[in-house]
């Protein structure tokens, strides 16, 4: 059996069309999961270059390497100065008829009688 080898793969290397990061957090938001958020702000971040962004926003590279995980917890101020740094910035937008409508719950099973 012949196995492939696999090479390394880092997201932000597919960051670097700056038309492509708006639509990339854009999409990270929309899921509504703070992780997942985190996780995306982390490789936007590394897409600009981790020390240009500590520069920019006064945090550590170390604090933002921690925070910007699918584990971490950034605040709120933190995702702010991280946006702005990349130059973007955060905007409430009205959910869509069919986004705001609560999912359906799922059929019980049939039971067999």
């Amino acid at each position: 059996m012949k196995t492939e080898e696999l090479l390394p793969y880092d997201p932000a290397e597919t960051l670097r069309d700056p038309r492509s990061l708006p639509l990339f957090l854009t999409l990270a938001f929309e899921t509504a999961d703070a992780g997942y958020i985190a996780h995306a702000l982390g490789i936007a971040a590394r897409s600009e270059g981790m020390t240009e962004i500590a520069r920019k926003t006064g945090l550590s590279r170390e604090a933002l390497y921690r925070s910007l995980t699918e584990n971490g917890n950034p605040t709120l101020k933190s995702v702010l100065a991280v946006l702005a740094a990349m130059g973007l910035s955060l905007a409430v937008v009205e959910k869509r008829e069919d986004e705001a409508a609560e999912p359906e719950p799922a059929p019980e099973p049939r039971r067999k009688a």
